[in-house]
């Protein structure tokens, strides 16, 4: 039984000792079961073996030889060089990282055996840190029966010993027990023939579907896992409205107080969206919505208008943003809006003098305080809550799951759950939302308010870019801001990509009569939140910045926004930055400069970006590109990290899945418990957020 087997300690293989059982524990393995599921990043053919005579430069292949010499050469780099021949040829080996071991190992007159890829070095054909075996006696050709696997591990741990505890463990797959309704669309066959196959392919398997992971036996290894994510999904809802949560029914009086402090007209989507919200808050159920809508939308609106339901009902909001520069927008915006209903905004943050920071905390423990603002300070152990009934995450994606289920927990003291509404202007692409989150509720705000400008995007090759300096100097002159944005902060011999620091001195060079401020992550904090500041307040023309602008700052006289290395830059990161101009009624500019030659997966990001601004479009294109790991925030704690599922390759196994999820959920829910545990572990507490 699978049970059995997942509860079998990986102490039991041989081989494993103290020493191995904690390397095994950092990769998160502690059982036999654990090792089975620990599957392969890709595959090698070990048994193509060429003499020295006949490989050449990018041949990976098997070589073997006699030792000729063996001496540590002493360069910019010191290095274990080892001399290989077989009477029709010569090859060097070079490791960089040695021990005093495997110095003496290389014995002249000693018999050698390497594999790795052949490249062409100072002194002709050579191999860097090939994986090697040395024995006295002559070594015979491969002859093995399967593709050789090669595994995530950890430093400590290298593939000939993960390889001989994957041999080990194999000897229990036959009792791995099948978790799947029996069905004539499954590939492959049991669940023990297809982790077998995985581990060790035969010699003849298709290298190609292996390597793309569309091998049927992979994919029946792919439904298991995206049917463990989807249901602990499904039971974590069933959890979290089994809480209850308590229902914030009012006659909508602060609602429609607050409607009348706007001083512009809410759009369609809005209103829409609005009514989505307030459905969920009156029912006793915990809310789990995320309002998703490209940057400028009016997300904000929202928040505040259930903010005002939540604070009529009686209870406490916790409003949280990423960075301290977003949460004091938010913060001049919830101020502006609720002061004139007699509802005071608190304010905290890690930076807050220790009186004020005590006299809020005091306030929300006592209830007085209604209504907090706040970054990451909201959820440490020390502030608590009187009845916290409401919890708005901004850009959620860039807080750890972990964190947000802190700020959650702060709300079950009553023994319900508090609801919970997160904003995000990076929206999950419409493939994923509703299949793979279809038991998220999911509202989005897809028109932008009237008098939104569309940002012109156009893409220019370094050797223009005196032409992009004139552009700003025309803009700034005119009245107008403008960010300039590099990847990096200070100068690197590794990356060729335009530095912040180096920028902004030559643009200070270029316009000595504009004032210019600099942003980046290195700055402190109060750096940072001064430099951005002036520039919102109109007190620098130009903001020369990393991506540490990419969330938090509205300055609608901004309408030039440059980006440099555009090419090393993902797609929702441009589209974010782009999201910083065009605020205001002025026809606004996005250039993304780049260095030539282009790659191909970098030009099909730049013609995207150039062709549209729609949010919706260019979720569903990043996702193709860089998988679905990053859409929720969940990559700090692994819970999307797949193991052999890609959500965007498998797309076509969701309505499977979600089919027998349901089958599942309905006559084998012990079933669904073992799939859990056996993909996720103990991760899948986090969907609770």
């Amino acid at each position: 039984m699978a049970t059995e087997v997942s509860e079998v300690a990986v102490t039991t293989l041989s081989g494993v000792g103290p020493q191995i059982e904690k390397h095994l524990q950092r990769l998160g393995i502690t059982t036999v079961s654990d090792i089975l599921f620990h599957l392969p990043l890709r595959y090698e053919n070990r048994n193509r073996h060429l003499s020295l005579g006949s490989v050449r430069a990018g041949d990976v292949v098997t070589i073997i030889g006699k030792i000729d010499l063996a001496q540590v050469v002493f360069g910019r780099r010191r290095s274990l060089v080892c001399r290989m021949s077989d009477g029709t040829g010569s090859l060097t080996i070079r490791l960089f990282h040695f021990n005093k071991r495997q110095q003496q190992g290389f014995e002249r007159g000693r018999w050698i055996s390497c594999y790795g890829e052949v490249r062409i070095g100072r002194s002709g054909k050579e191999m860097i840190h090939p994986e090697y075996k040395i024995s006295s006696q002559p070594i015979q050709p491969p002859a093995g029966e399967s593709l050789t696997a090669v595994y995530p591990t950890t430093q400590g741990l290298g593939q000939p010993g993960f390889r001989r505890l994957v041999k080990g463990a194999l000897s229990y797959v036959g009792q791995l027990s099948d978790l799947l309704p029996d069905g004539d669309d499954l590939p492959f066959g049991t669940l023990s023939e297809a982790v077998r196959f995985v581990h060790a392919p035969p010699l003849d398997a298709d290298l190609v579907a292996l390597t793309t992971g569309d091998h049927p036996a992979q994919q029946r290894l792919a439904i298991e896992e995206l049917l463990a994510h989807h249901l602990s999904f499904k039971k974590i809802r069933q959890r979290r409205e089994n809480r209850g949560a308590p229902s914030l029914s009012t006659q909508g009086t602060m609602l429609a107080a607050l409607r009348t402090e706007f001083d512009f007209s809410l759009t369609a989507a809005q209103e829409r969206v609005i009514n989505e919200v307030m459905e969920n808050l009156n029912s006793q159920k915990p809310t789990l919505r995320l309002v998703q809508g490209d940057v400028g939308s009016g997300k904000t609106v929202i928040a505040a208008a259930a903010a005002a339901q939540a604070v009529e009902s009686g209870y406490q909001v916790a409003i949280m943003a990423p960075t301290e520069l977003l949460a004091e927008q938010h913060l001049l915006a919830f101020r502006s809006w609720f002061r004139p209903l007699g509802i005071e905004v608190a304010w905290l943050t890690g930076r807050l003098p220790a009186s004020e920071r005590k006299g809020v905390i005091q306030g929300l423990s006592q209830g007085s305080v209604k209504l907090v603002v706040g970054t990451h300070a909201l959820f440490q152990q020390e502030v608590v809550f009187l009845n916290l009934g409401l919890v708005v995450v901004d850009e959620q994606h860039r807080f750890g799951v972990g964190q947000r289920l802190a700020l959650v927990a702060k709300g079950w003291s009553s023994g319900l759950s508090p609801h919970q509404l997160t904003m995000t202007a990076t929206p999950i692409p419409r493939t994923l939302a509703m299949t793979f989150y279809a038991d998220l509720d999911i509202s989005s705000i897809d028109e932008l308010p009237p008098g939104r400008q569309r940002v012109t995007t156009v893409a220019l090759p370094e050797s223009r870019r005196q032409e992009v300096v004139e552009r700003v100097r025309h803009a700034c002159r005119g009245g107008h801001q403008a960010y300039w944005v590099c990847p990096l902060i200070e100068e690197s011999e590794l990356l060729l990509a335009q530095s912040a620091t180096a920028t902004e001195a030559e643009i200070r060079q270029a316009f000595p009569e504009l004032k210019i401020g600099l942003v980046h992550g290195r700055m402190s904090s109060a750096e940072k939140e001064a430099a951005m500041r002036a520039f919102r307040l109109g007190e620098t023309n130009l903001l020369v910045a990393t991506t540490v602008i990419e969330v938090g700052v509205d300055v609608p006289n901004a309408s030039l926004m440059i980006i440099e290395n555009a090419e090393r830059l993902g797609l929702s990161q441009i589209h974010q930055l782009r999201g910083r101009v065009g605020r205001g009624t002025t026809k606004a500019s996005c250039v993304m400069i780049y260095r030539s030659p282009l790659g191909e997966q970098a030009r099909q990001r730049l013609d995207t970006l150039r062709s549209t601004t729609d949010g919706f479009v260019i979720a569903e294109k990043d996702l193709e590109q860089r998988g679905g790991g990053e859409l929720m925030g969940t990559r700090q704690t692994g819970h999307l990290r797949m193991r052999i599922a890609d959500l965007v390759r498998d797309q076509q196994l969701l309505s499977l899945v979600e089919k027998r999820g349901r089958v599942i959920m309905r006559d084998h829910p012990e079933w669904g418990n073992k799939l859990i545990h056996r993909w996720l572990g103990e991760k899948e507490q986090f969907g609770a957020v």
